[in-house]
């Protein structure tokens, strides 16, 4: 068997030393020390797989080592260079090491480059950002491996479309792509839609069926929310993924398991291990190659060419088209999407139904959107119970719909009131700051009398609730006036 290229530690702290050692051990890397002084000559007598340098590199050094990959630590100055491939920060994160030392292996062989793959990964992973081209990277690196990839991220960040990705730009493409989602579905049934059954194995079982593991015979199976996988069934998917056979529920035919495997899950699997939740030893077998998608407020920069991409989707749907003024953009690339890309996408769905064929300004986003005002400055969010956000929706669409509540006459609204400034002062005044006290005033009252409702205050004022919100907001006010 030919011996592994070597990982060279060069300039690296003795504590620090010891500890990349001992992880590379780990992960199966042969590693070596080695004097800043001799690396020319320890390179020339043995080509490594990477060189991990812990102290500041000069563009010269690099420039000696072109054709060699370079790692280096947390807080070294230098200029970025092809050759170096990232940055390891300790305490070392075993994802964070493995998928480095795969760009140092990708390296070395330039000749598997993003091909015909380029168009596709593009398409469906969309951004331009660092962390997306790192998924991008990794999905080509394994492809065409035979390994169980464990993809992990918060929901609705993807993890689906990268399991599709994986599996559409592999040789298995041809076979089907099968998708389980192994929280939804009952325990007690959850071995019979994996494996199948035998015609009479239980109540209800009329005939035969094949489960997802046949299903997928020479494709992709993807186990969704693996983590939510009862723990008698975890023993029984460890005993297919090392064994690569099964029988149905019933039967004692062996079929072959001709799948390749990606699991994915917005769980800790570790902290699951550790309360005793899931098995460490299948999860050292699913967790062969890590693919962690980012969550959508980490790569905001993306949140452009996301819309237009998902708009994209949605326009055929909806006949219909939305635009963006800036405003409305920047205000969006301040939210922080719990939701991730399902969230941005049912926000888009949303405001193609309200304003079809319209361009989206900030008033026209719903308010938890609304990060900034109509001169770009920033403003305090307001936290709304579920019943006012109901609310505003109600407002909203009644605006839409020209339901709206109809604005009394002036005459109507001030009449008896006409002489509560007085006599204009001779020396004048400053009518914008006049009328900004008095619906401050006005507001305070209607709130006041209301007993803090904000929609009886609004219904007082001849006002749409929400156009209510934004003046307490603008000025500062809250329920109790």
């Amino acid at each position: 068997m030919q011996e592994r290229a070597p990982v060279y530690l060069v300039a690296i702290k003795a504590e620090q030393c010891e500890k990349l050692k001992t992880v590379l051990r780990f992960v199966g890397e042969q590693c070596e020390v080695v004097d800043a002084k001799q690396l020319l000559s320890k390179v020339n007598e043995c080509r490594p797989l990477c060189i991990i340098y812990g102290e500041s590199i000069t563009t010269a050094l690099l420039g000696d080592f072109a054709k060699i990959p370079f790692l280096t630590l947390e807080g070294a100055k230098v200029e970025i260079k092809e050759n170096l491939l990232g940055v390891l920060s300790f305490p070392i994160a075993y994802d964070q090491l493995t998928q480095r030392l795969h760009y140092c292996q990708s390296f070395h062989n330039p000749g598997k480059k993003l091909g015909k793959a380029s168009a596709y990964l593009t398409k469906s992973l969309v951004g331009r950002g660092v962390r997306i081209q790192e998924i991008r990277y990794l999905i080509e690196q394994v492809a065409d491996s035979k390994a169980n990839v464990l993809i992990l991220g918060e929901s609705g960040t993807g993890k689906e479309v990268v399991a599709r990705a994986i599996h559409e730009i592999s040789q298995r493409k041809r076979g089907p792509f099968v998708p389980i989602n192994c929280g939804a579905i009952p325990a007690e049934l959850l071995e019979s839609e994996l494996f199948g059954h035998e015609k009479g194995a239980f109540t209800g079982a009329f005939s035969a069926r094949k489960g997802r593991f046949e299903l997928a015979a020479g494709g992709t199976l993807f186990l969704d929310e693996i983590g939510d996988m009862p723990m008698p069934m975890q023993v029984k998917l460890l005993r297919v993924l090392q064994e690569r056979t099964f029988e149905r529920v019933g039967g004692t035919k062996t079929v072959q398991a001709d799948v390749r495997v990606i699991a994915a899950t917005h769980r800790n699997l570790e902290a699951l291990i550790e309360q005793g939740t899931f098995r460490e030893d299948l999860y050292y077998r699913l967790n062969v190659f890590p693919i962690e998608k980012p969550a959508l407020r980490d790569r905001q920069e993306d949140i452009p060419l996301l819309l237009q991409e998902l708009l994209s989707r949605l326009e055929g749907d909806h006949k219909a088209t939305l635009r963006f003024t800036q405003r409305a953009l920047d205000s969006l690339m301040q939210h922080s999407w719990p939701g991730n890309v399902r969230e941005l996408s049912n926000l888009l769905e949303r405001l193609l139904i309200l304003h079809p064929n319209k361009i989206i300004d900030l008033s026209d986003l719903p308010i938890k959107y609304r990060y900034i005002d109509a001169n770009g400055e920033r403003v305090e969010q307001v936290q709304y119970s579920e019943e006012e956000e109901a609310l505003a929706e109600r407002d909203a669409l009644c605006g839409i719909f020209g339901d709206a509540p109809v604005i009394a006459e002036e005459s109507e609204v001030f009449d008896g009131t006409l002489g509560f400034l007085g006599h204009l002062p001779t020396e004048g005044m400053n009518l914008k700051n006049k009328l900004t006290e008095f619906e401050i005033e006005m507001i305070r009252q209607a709130l006041e009398c209301q007993g803090g409702v904000v929609s009886h205050a609004a219904e007082l004022l001849s006002m749409r609730r929400t156009t209510l919100v934004e003046k307490m907001k603008k000025y500062g006010l809250n329920k109790e006036g």
